[in-house]
């Protein structure tokens, strides 16, 4: 039997329905692109949540490399499918060469950002600053003696012979960046990599036990004692001594290299003016800071607090490598890389 309760109660349950399925209806979907694994976590668990509840938005990952995500974005060119996207540094100079970003809107974060972190004519800027450098497995270094790492050029010592983890120049900037302090120590320049090419397969190649094209496999070579050194971050060390793998981050005496990964809003994508919002609140204060907090980020934003004292002591540390880290002529390795690309498979991993 029908009663006026319960006819009620179904009204009020209809228009609860109702009422939930239009604003699941005015909610829309941000696509961005990045770096999967302990990137993507970062920011799906610690920085874009908040976001979501006050935009009435959800943000989804497409998880990738630079030159993925950059392959991607091309390849929609006309009609995007991603709304912003994280490239490293030197491929988000490809992007913004290839017009595939917009500028981004002016706003307090801009101007709160760290020296050199605001690309040209502020089509992209940093939302994580890093650095390429030397790791080492400090357990084996513990057990053989040996003293911690100073110089690019101990990855051609003798004693790493098939102990030195290498990604791929071609597809990882860590190796395209170890690779390019190669170069520049036997007289090179990015726009002459002949001294590279010419002496890498016989130092620093005959000690590589196996080229990587990203560093997912970096924690399994240390923990089975097939790693002893490779090229690195500051943040991927610590992630990894997070997960209890035994490394220490050194930095080189001729210099670290600059690796920002920067954020553009995308051209022409449905919409621009929600993204334009997401991207404002990545460069702020408060989501950099989560990001540290979850992910052992390194803000771009000078204002962002550390959330521990251990946190402000790394980035003390990090600041203060940062002084002698080296930036890259991106203009004269974009236009050789494909170029390069094709000279590394061919001659260095072969």
């Amino acid at each position: 039997m029908i009663t006026r309760r319960n006819l009620l109660a179904g009204t009020v349950a209809a228009v609860a329905l109702a009422a939930a399925g239009s604003a699941f209806a005015q909610s829309k979907t941000l696509y961005i692109g990045m770096n999967g694994g302990n990137f993507e976590r970062t920011y799906t668990q610690g920085v874009f949540p908040d976001f979501e509840k006050a935009n009435n938005v959800k943000v989804v990952v497409v998880p990738g490399t630079s030159a993925d995500i950059l392959a991607k974005a091309t390849a929609a060119k006309d009609k995007p499918q991603m709304h912003v996207m994280f490239l490293d540094d030197g491929v988000m100079v490809r992007a913004i060469g290839a017009g595939l970003c917009e500028k981004l809107k002016p706003g307090p974060e801009l101007g709160q950002l760290a020296p050199g972190s605001v690309m040209k004519d502020n089509m992209a800027a940093g939302i994580d600053m890093g650095m390429t450098g030397l790791a080492y497995n400090k357990k084996m270094f513990d057990e053989k003696g040996w003293a911690a790492p100073t110089s690019w050029m101990d990855l051609a010592d003798p004693k790493f012979k098939d102990k030195v983890v290498f990604q791929s120049a071609s597809a990882s900037s860590f190796g395209l960046h170890a690779f390019l302090m190669f170069n520049r120590i036997q007289g090179g320049t990015e726009a002459n990599v002949e001294p590279g090419f010419t002496k890498f397969r016989d130092t620093i190649g005959k000690n590589v036990i196996e080229f990587i094209p990203n560093s997912a496999k970096i924690s399994e070579m240390v923990q089975t004692g097939d790693a002893a050194i490779f090229p690195l971050t500051p943040t991927g060390v610590a992630t990894l001594k997070d997960k209890g793998i035994p490394v220490e981050y050194a930095q080189p005496k001729e210099g670290s290299v600059v690796l920002m990964v920067a954020e553009c809003v995308i051209a022409n994508n449905s919409e621009p003016e929600l993204s334009q919002k997401l991207a404002a609140y990545l460069l702020s204060a408060e989501a950099q800071a989560k990001a540290m907090a979850f992910g052992n980020g390194v803000p771009s934003n000078t204002t962002a607090k550390a959330p521990t004292p251990e946190a402000q002591a790394k980035l003390d540390v990090f600041n203060t490598n940062m002084k002698t880290a080296v930036t890259l002529d991106w203009d004269a390795i974009n236009a050789k890389r494909p170029e390069w690309n094709s000279r590394w498979n061919k001659m260095i991993e072969r």
